[in-house]
């Protein structure tokens, strides 16, 4: 929740980290409970993170393949979000609700082909030479 202009009804310190903490917990909850393509991307994650740090061939390799699904995660949440704010005002069709819908679908979709991307740099030569060398 965002502090008011000048003045915080929050309190500082670990308080504030705690409460921070469990509003994004209560924010990954509800997205499971009511978003299935979120639930899908937590299990691709769940699948794909640890093949990631296996076969990633330097630290920075393991990060970079996890972090790009973290990113897909991070997006999807987001984009549900803009979707339940254009929700909360009604369903009826209006060109600029649709527009922020498309734009927020896009930039998960963007995030998968930089999985895709970054998986086949990283990971297909690995592959690749191990079907070659059969």
């Amino acid at each position: 929740m965002a502090d008011t202009e000048g003045v915080s009804h929050l309190p500082r310190g670990p308080m504030g980290v705690l409460r921070a903490t469990l509003w994004s917990l209560k924010g990954l909850k509800s997205a499971w409970a009511v978003e299935s393509s979120f639930r899908l991307e937590v299990y691709l994650f769940l699948l794909l993170a640890p093949v990631g740090i296996a076969f990633g061939a330097t630290p920075l390799e393991k990060a970079w393949l996890v972090g790009s699904l973290l990113l897909v995660l991070s997006a999807e949440l987001l984009n549900s979000s803009i979707e339940a704010l254009i929700e909360r005002y009604g369903a009826e069709y209006h060109e600029l609700a649709g527009r922020a819908k498309d734009m927020g679908s896009a930039a998960v979709f963007v995030l998968m082909m930089n999985v895709l991307l970054s998986w086949g740099l990283l990971l297909g030569p690995q592959l690749v030479e191990t079907i070659g060398g059969r």
